[in-house]
């Protein structure tokens, strides 16, 4: 992927419900997958964290969200094939 394919958010009003993000703390990826709700007035959005597995609730104050291009939204979770 380019980073044309990025958009990096700036607040939670550019972002909705099945937006597939990376959250970025510093340069380092912390949290990946779809969006599930959003807080408008308070800065806030829950995902399914494909890289955990669990649902978390980020602050977009404290991490660099990205937006990924729409061939990502359909994020699976799940235990990997064997």
């Amino acid at each position: 992927m380019n980073s044309d394919d990025q958009v990096v958010s700036g607040s939670c009003d550019e972002l909705s419900a099945g937006d597939a993000i990376e959250a970025f703390y510093g340069s380092t990826l912390v949290h990946r997958g779809p969006v599930t709700e959003v807080a408008l007035d308070q800065g806030l959005l829950w995902i399914l964290d494909t890289l955990t597995g669990s649902r978390r609730l980020l602050d977009m104050s404290e991490l660099e969200i990205v937006r990924l291009p729409a061939h990502y939204h359909e994020v699976l979770v799940g235990a990997p094939a064997r």
